[in-house]
């Protein structure tokens, strides 16, 4: 999977979100879920697209830190969605499962550009 590929993963993702939060349900838990919850999820998107734009493989490496950082909250708040039967669990499980993707790919991809910071130089 490319960067284009992945730039667009991760903006279908962040609007996957923004259409899960509007089925949220409107009381306090349901406001304050959805607040976080679209933070995390749309900065997914925004920070890998960030990452693309290093300057250096230390800039890439760090930025992508924050875009597992950011696929792991979301995943958090959409744990507690299906936990707290906040909403149908099918709704959300699948929103949950893509965030541990994204999690796993970027983990890969990061451990790849550290261990090219790390190689001696010819």
């Amino acid at each position: 999977m490319d960067k284009r590929d992945l730039k667009e993963r991760t903006k279908q993702f962040a609007l996957r979100i923004l259409n899960l939060v509007d089925a949220m349900p409107p009381n306090l838990k349901g406001r304050v879920i959805s607040q976080q919850l679209v933070e995390a999820g749309t900065s997914v998107g925004a920070n890998y697209r960030a990452a693309c734009r290093a300057r250096s493989k230390s800039e890439f490496v760090a930025k992508l830190g924050t875009v597992i950082e950011e696929a792991d909250e979301s995943a958090f708040w959409l744990e507690l969605i299906m936990e707290g039967r906040i909403l149908r669990r099918e709704l959300a499980a699948p929103l949950w499962q893509e965030a541990e993707e994204i999690i796993a790919i970027m983990t890969q991809s990061r451990k790849t550009a550290e261990s090219t910071l790390k190689a001696p130089k010819s």
